[in-house]
């Protein structure tokens, strides 16, 4: 048998485990998902050491690889950062289970009751690079939500991956649910990916978390529904009406707490009334940082040190300490450079104006859209969904950080007692 045709025959494999423990998992009480969860932390929390060690060994055969400092910090695991992943499991365990909830019951005048119920979407698969949190996270949403789960992550971070994996089937194992209702995929090949995306009788849905080139290849290759965003070009927007102390600690945190995540800040728009008071101040600051700046001609003539941006910046996704910035004449300019050059990821407007907030809130088109707050809260564990399986920018089904919700969906249900259709 050649190499893609084992490939595609394990794939094959996989798909219909995951198809029979999504049917087990789908009728498991709150309890029992709710136990597994608490296994797979508790596994997460006695076994840091020997994640730790295995990230370290992913790390530094990415340092040997070259590869880019973005995807290198997105792929380093820390202690700090497996206690993360422990209290997003148990998070999402505290979270109420979405499962079986009954809506918008009405009687109609037929008699009969009509309604919703939420239910699990069934097998869904995960592509994701670097970033080894993503599977403990994946795992709990999905469990918590009735799903079973296929994850294929990046060649990059293979041993991270494999290693809480075996945290996750122990909790599943624990709670007397199927292992297969968690897999990770070990090929690193990526023949695995193009099986992954297409096989439509085992796969509900997919969902890749990396750069834009894996996602650009899922999208248009997929033969299953992609929950997706592409980029991640956010914006902080300082109006005239900023308190000046809230807009340099939202911009200064918006772009150097984290520089290679998805909702850091790539452009920074100044209202020209305070741009003469507000940018030299803040761009000390990121110089000091070494953020390389990129401006427009009013923003240069205000600070020396920076380079003229040309028209591909305000369109860039940096994932680096470089920073687009230009001044606008007012809201109207932000809004209309937002929806011109921005990705509808992340937005944020800081201001004392209420009108205006309003007016930011309403006519900023993307997924979140946030008032004197840093664009880095766009995160499914800071929105209190326990974690995030990936952020949304598509507007069918679910938008924004996708947490339980996003990963069911709703059944029409009908009650009624021996009623006929005259």
């Amino acid at each position: 048998m050649e190499k893609n045709e084992k490939i595609h025959a394990d794939m094959q494999a996989l798909g219909r485990a995951a198809c029979a423990a999504a049917r087990i998992v789908a009728k498991a009480d709150t309890a029992t998902k709710n136990h597994a969860l608490a296994m797979m932390a508790r596994a997460i929390r006695r076994d840091e050491a020997l994640l730790l060690a295995a990230n370290a060994k992913d790390v530094a055969q990415a340092r040997n690889k070259g590869l880019e400092s973005a995807m290198i910090d997105r792929l380093t695991l820390t202690s700090r950062g497996v206690v993360s992943m422990a209290t997003g499991l148990e998070q999402i365990a505290t979270l109420p289970d979405p499962i079986g909830a009954m809506t918008d019951l009405d009687y109609r005048p037929s008699g009969i009751q009509v309604g919703k119920m939420r239910v699990p979407l069934g097998v869904i698969g995960i592509i994701y690079e670097a970033r080894p949190n993503v599977t403990a996270d994946a795992a709990g949403l999905c469990l918590k939500a009735g799903n079973a789960a296929i994850l294929r992550g990046g060649s990059e971070a293979i041993q991270s991956n494999q290693a809480i994996a075996i945290c996750v089937r122990e909790g599943l194992r624990s709670a007397g649910l199927p292992e297969q209702t968690m897999q990770v995929v070990e090929t690193t090949d990526r023949a695995a990916v193009s099986a992954l995306i297409t096989m439509s009788e085992y796969v509900d849905v997919i969902v890749p978390r990396g750069g834009k080139g894996l996602i650009e290849r899922i999208t248009n290759e997929a033969r299953v529904p992609v929950i997706k965003h592409l980029d991640g070009v956010c914006h902080v927007y300082v109006d005239l009406s900023a308190d000046l102390e809230k807009a340099v600690r939202v911009a200064d945190n918006a772009k150097t707490q984290r520089y290679g995540t998805c909702n850091t800040m790539e452009t920074l728009l100044v209202h020209t009334g305070i741009a003469e008071q507000f940018l030299p101040r803040i761009c000390q600051i990121f110089l000091e940082k070494e953020v390389e700046l990129r401006g427009d001609e009013a923003a240069c003539a205000l600070v020396s040190r920076m380079k003229p941006a040309v028209e591909e910046d305000w369109y860039a996704e940096y994932l680096a300490p470089i920073l687009s910035v230009r001044i606008v004449a007012d809201i109207d300019e932000a809004i209309t450079h937002i929806a011109t050059y921005g990705s509808q990821h992340t937005d944020t407007i800081v201001t004392e104006n209420y009108s205006r907030a309003r007016q930011f809130l309403r006519e900023v088109d993307s997924s979140s859209v946030m008032v004197n707050a840093s664009t880095r809260f766009a995160d499914g564990f800071e929105y209190g969904l326990g974690a995030e399986i990936g952020i949304s920018t598509d507007k069918l089904h679910a938008r924004g950080p996708v947490g339980l919700e996003g990963l069911t969906s709703q059944k029409f249900i009908v009650l009624g007692d021996g009623h006929i259709r005259e």
